[in-house]
């Protein structure tokens, strides 16, 4: 389990920076456009790699059997991650406010 996490971490360390060193090539970029284009690369990513594998009685690939399954699951990750991500700015809130630390 701690290798998927790894994994995870990785992927997801590595596009932040690259959106950086994006916005950090052009001064004059939008920001927006940047996290645009890497959500976008990053949807193209997940849809090619979450294929179901043709077999319809698959249990595994119930959950994207369909291109509305798909988008389903998708939904439901993003979901997931979010509040993972606000949680995680909520821990770190509890834990600088107890190490005396402020916040912006």
């Amino acid at each position: 389990m701690e290798e998927v996490a790894d994994t995870f971490d990785s992927a997801f360390t590595k596009a932040v920076d690259l959106g950086n060193r994006l916005a950090g090539k052009d001064q004059e970029a939008d920001l927006w456009d940047i996290a645009d284009g890497l959500l976008a690369g990053a949807v193209q990513y997940w849809l090619y790699a979450r294929q179901p594998c043709g077999d319809a009685r698959c249990e595994d690939c119930l959950p994207i059997n369909t291109a509305e399954a798909r988008l389903t699951e998708l939904k439901r990750l993003i979901g997931q991650l979010g509040s993972l991500r606000m949680a995680g700015h909520a821990i770190a809130g509890i834990q600088e406010a107890t190490e005396g630390g402020a916040r912006a």
